[in-house]
């Protein structure tokens, strides 16, 4: 049997290491804090923390969960609108 993945539209922002700021606002629940020494951010979510690089994508779910996601992927799962 063959699913296709239902159109849902979702919140994101790339991290390029140099908008803290916007990620931030972004990740408005302070569920996320920057490791300055290893330059990469950790995100909480409901299946433990995650680690996000530069370049990466932070998504906010359908149920304001956030989560990271390379850039090749993003790119090939999402487009702007």
């Amino acid at each position: 049997m063959k699913y296709r993945k239902k159109p849902v539209i979702v919140d994101a922002i790339q991290w390029t290491g140099e908008n803290e700021k916007e990620v931030e606002s972004f990740l408005v629940l302070g569920g996320a804090w920057f490791d300055k020494d290893s330059n990469f951010l950790i995100i909480r979510t409901l299946e433990g923390d995650i680690y996000a690089d530069k370049g990466d994508y932070i998504i906010r779910g359908i149920k304001g969960e956030f989560y990271s996601c390379k850039p090749d992927i993003f790119e090939e799962t999402y487009e702007t609108l």
